[in-house]
């Protein structure tokens, strides 16, 4: 049995439910899925300062299952995913690079689209970092997080509308920018005739790879494990420990 655990750095208990959902559907028959949330932080990440705050609750989730085989950071900007490799004891898979990775294995052109305009350029950051700067596009639908969930509010016809938009301008695949879109990637594939990417269900298989080829992350130079030294204030429960 592979455990993989799926944390979910917003504090919005329904969105889980909707990654962890997309999670099993797309799980091998030998792998358990646990999706949680965190227990501190913003109910939706939306930039930079949402992104900060989302940090400390995510690591105290990992740190909270250390029996995983792999662990997946559910939000598209791949909130905390270097802090999170320094210290859980499992390999940990962010959903954007996830997403990137597997879209650019089936199509050369690339449209991500993700949900406010403001989450354009961290995005845009990420695609660089990961090497995907001339082949992937970032665009945004102008929709909050939170209303990917609310009846009527229009947020799936304005979804529609900017794949439309992005395929007219040449993409090949779309990736959805938003792990609150995970479930509707197979019904938009079916739409649009073009395979559209869900990140969480990426990572999914990715994780499980991961935990199949018994590979753990490297502890020498970037991953290294934090030094121990004390934090001061609320911070205090963080401070790396000796390890051993």
């Amino acid at each position: 049995m592979t455990k993989i655990l799926i944390v979910n750095p917003n504090t919005t208990v329904s969105m889980t439910e909707t990654i962890g959902a997309a999670a099993r559907a797309v799980a091998a028959a030998g792998t358990e899925i646990s999706a949680v949330t965190s227990a501190m932080g913003p109910v939706s990440i939306e930039g930079y300062y949402d992104e900060a705050f989302a940090v400390p609750g995510l690591i105290q989730a990992l740190m909270n299952a250390p029996d995983a085989d792999a662990g997946i950071i559910a939000c598209f900007d791949d909130t905390g995913l270097d802090a999170a490799r320094s210290v859980a004891r499992f390999p940990v898979v962010g959903i954007c690079e996830a997403a990137l990775v597997t879209a650019g294995q089936i199509a050369k052109r690339i449209a991500i689209v993700t949900t406010l305009p403001r989450s354009i350029v961290p995005l845009e950051e990420l695609v660089r970092r990961y090497g995907f700067a001339e082949r992937a596009q970032v665009t945004a639908c102008d929709v909050a997080v939170l209303d990917l969930e609310k009846p009527g509010s229009g947020a799936e016809a304005k979804l529609e509308a900017e794949i439309a938009r992005a395929l007219d301008k040449g993409a090949e695949t779309i990736v959805l920018g938003c792990a609150g879109m995970a479930d509707l990637a197979q019904k938009l594939s079916r739409k649009f005739g073009v395979p559209v990417v869900d990140g969480v269900a990426a990572a999914v298989k990715q994780a499980e790879a991961l935990a199949g080829l018994k590979l753990t992350t490297s502890r020498r130079g970037s991953y290294a494990s934090p030094g121990a030294k004390n934090y001061i204030g609320i911070l205090q429960p963080f401070a790396p420990k000796l390890s051993g």
